[in-house]
């Protein structure tokens, strides 16, 4: 499972359990509570539990009303605390030789990979990593999960793409998170596409 398919399921599964606390307050809420009598004539504001012989009143529960909110709220916190900890165990990770030992990191955390001679280096903050690996063979790998190339020794993590800077000579000055900026050539230009999935008035950008 990509790392856009786990965030978009936690936005499907956060709103989900929104709309059903909301509706749990206000099926409590346009119920009639039993136990105690509330007077329809006046406003909420001044509702008394006291029965009138005068006036029609109708059975209520007031405790019942405000345990529902809290137990809703404090459902909707556990479940997303859960979804919190399965996108955390589910979310990609990449493991290599380092120094002796395996190290596994987070896709997410890398910024880019850049090619050095017959390794690839991870630009992890803080600190980048050599792994010995060919740069096409890492585009390969790292393609289903938001990397592009953008450069013959060059590959970006799209989530990590903050800004693009269209250059005189048709390519691209791209920014990624930390401001270390890279070069777009004309050959990979198309794959900017992929950066965002809506494009508002900006189609013909990297065409």
């Amino acid at each position: 499972m990509s790392a856009r398919e786990i965030q978009d399921e936690k936005a499907i599964a956060r709103e989900m359990f929104v709309q059903q606390a909301a509706h749990a307050n206000a099926d409590v809420s346009a119920s009639p509570l039993r136990g105690a009598t509330i007077c329809s004539t006046k406003s909420r504001r001044d509702y008394t539990l006291e029965p009138t012989a005068d006036e029609f009143c109708e059975a209520a529960d007031t405790a019942l009303l405000p345990v529902i909110r809290v137990d809703a709220a404090n459902l909707l916190m556990r479940v997303l605390r859960q979804l919190e900890l399965i996108a955390k165990r589910q979310a990609p990770r990449i493991a290599f030789k380092a120094k002796g030992s395996i190290l596994l990191l987070a896709l997410a955390d890398i910024l880019a990979v850049q090619a050095e001679g017959n390794y690839v280096s991870l630009q992890h903050r803080p600190n980048p990593y050599l792994v010995h690996e060919s740069l096409s063979s890492m585009a390969e790998k790292l393609k289903p999960y938001g990397f592009i190339r953008i450069h013959r020794s060059v590959i970006v993590n799209i989530s990590a793409v903050e800004e693009i800077q269209p250059l005189s000579t048709g390519e691209y000055r791209l920014r990624v998170k930390g401001g270390k900026e890279y070069l777009v050539t004309r050959t990979y230009k198309h794959n900017l596409r992929d950066l965002a999935q809506l494009w508002v008035g900006s189609e013909r950008l990297c065409g």
